[in-house]
């Protein structure tokens, strides 16, 4: 019974700073200053976005905008640590 305890108090810890990490593989400052840099306005980020972004990028945030032709459009911005952001649609 002790074993079993002790393995969900591990696993319990583990996914608790899984999340946590999770929590902060998103940027929503680089990535509204990426979009205004870019011409963009009305910008609305909406998270962490897994899966979306490359493998050398840490911050994954998605997004919704009003891009310089005045259309409205979604997408993600992926920074890496040693490289700056792009902007994915």
């Amino acid at each position: 019974m002790h074993k079993l305890l002790t393995i969900l108090c591990i696993m319990t810890l583990g996914v608790i700073a899984l999340g946590a990490f999770c929590l902060s593989c998103d940027s929503p400052d680089r990535a509204t200053m990426t979009l205004r840099q870019a011409g963009y306005t009305d910008i609305r980020t909406t998270g962490w976005d897994p899966f979306s972004c490359g493998e050398d990028d840490m911050f994954t945030t998605g997004f919704t905008a009003t891009n310089p032709r005045g259309d409205t459009v979604s997408g993600v911005v992926c920074c890496g640590l040693w490289k700056g952001c792009t902007v994915r649609f």
